[in-house]
């Protein structure tokens, strides 16, 4: 697939859902950068806002396998990976694959779950395979998972420890749409066909993106920029747990997507800009004084960035002068 084709198919994916979810196509923007380089997305939201919706819009659009799991805090980790199962009859073992075994899989408040109901999704997050007695099994490819958490103030949720919301590559927020928005949603609501939705991409062209996302190019200066804020996040006054080295790749990944889905072979410093607080504003902890001043991680995050030049180029980085 050449990129011409594959920028042609990645607009009409964010047409088709724009169709359903009105008024969030920079969201949506984001979520195909996520998906482009393989990374996981995580959408905190009050309840209402079209959270599931565009998941499930999402998954039809790229075909392949769906997998729902709604969160509950009497779910157990074999609900979500599957168990085995004995069958007296024949004297055999049998593996039920859990929800988890998509090529799409949403999480439906996440946070309303235990910790160790939510830890059994570590392991797929971040080596696409899950072990059950003792037997390790390989997702599908490609794997993405969407989870949906409602704030933490409301009742009924469990705080998502660092390590795993580490492994989201964003964190996103969508947000009630304007009252024009609004107006328009419910016009589009009265239309059944508003919601069919047919694949536009299969899962093996999702990859083969994917592959073209993985050698988009990136400057030694570029990544040296990234290296910059992370590092400066590490030391911050403000900073009680910095950006990870998870953080730094996931921030890569994410603008060598962007700079594909823009028509380009090369990073330039806005594709990581553009990304930076979806990638990195939920992976630093704010200290204690910084959190009673009122200051919140994406606030941080934009100083970072404001605080550090951009590498300039005088050309297209990578061709030679």
């Amino acid at each position: 697939m050449n990129q011409e084709l594959a920028q042609e198919l990645l607009e009409r994916l964010v047409n088709r859902v724009e169709r359903v979810i009105v008024g969030k196509r920079k969201e949506i923007e984001l979520i195909l950068v996520s998906m482009l380089c393989g990374g996981h997305v995580l959408l905190e939201d009050v309840p209402g806002v079209g959270k599931t919706m565009l998941v499930r819009t999402l998954a039809s659009c790229v075909g392949g396998t769906f997998g729902r799991i709604q969160f509950t805090s009497d779910l157990m980790p074999a609900d979500v990976t599957g168990v085995t199962v004995y069958h007296p009859q024949s004297g055999y073992f049998e593996f039920k694959q859990g929800p988890i075994h998509a090529n799409i899989v949403l999480a439906d408040e996440l946070n309303r779950a235990a910790p160790r109901t939510q830890s059994a999704l570590l392991e797929a997050m971040e080596e696409r395979k899950v072990t059950v007695d003792g037997i390790t099994r390989p997702l599908p490819e490609p794997f993405l998972l969407f989870a949906t958490q409602n704030p933490l103030e409301y009742e009924g949720t469990y705080r998502l420890p660092e390590a795993q919301l580490d492994r989201f590559l964003m964190r996103l927020s969508l947000g009630y749409p304007a009252p024009e928005q609004e107006i328009e949603m419910l016009g589009r609501f009265s239309d059944p066909q508003a919601a069919v939705v047919k694949p536009i991409l299969l899962p093996e062209e999702m990859m083969a993106i994917q592959r073209h996302v993985r050698m988009v190019l990136v400057d030694d200066r570029i990544k040296r920029y990234l290296v910059e804020v992370a590092d400066k996040s590490r030391r911050h006054p403000q900073i009680s747990l910095g950006i990870s080295p998870r953080g730094t790749l996931s921030w890569l990944g994410a603008s060598q997507a962007m700079a594909f889905c823009q028509g380009r072979t090369y990073v330039v410093p806005d594709d990581a800009k553009q990304v930076a607080e979806a990638v990195l504003a939920h992976r630093i902890m704010l200290n204690s004084e910084a959190r009673i001043s009122g200051l919140n991680p994406h606030q941080v995050i934009a100083d970072l960035l404001n605080g550090i030049p951009v590498p300039v180029f005088h050309r297209a980085p990578g061709v030679p002068s």
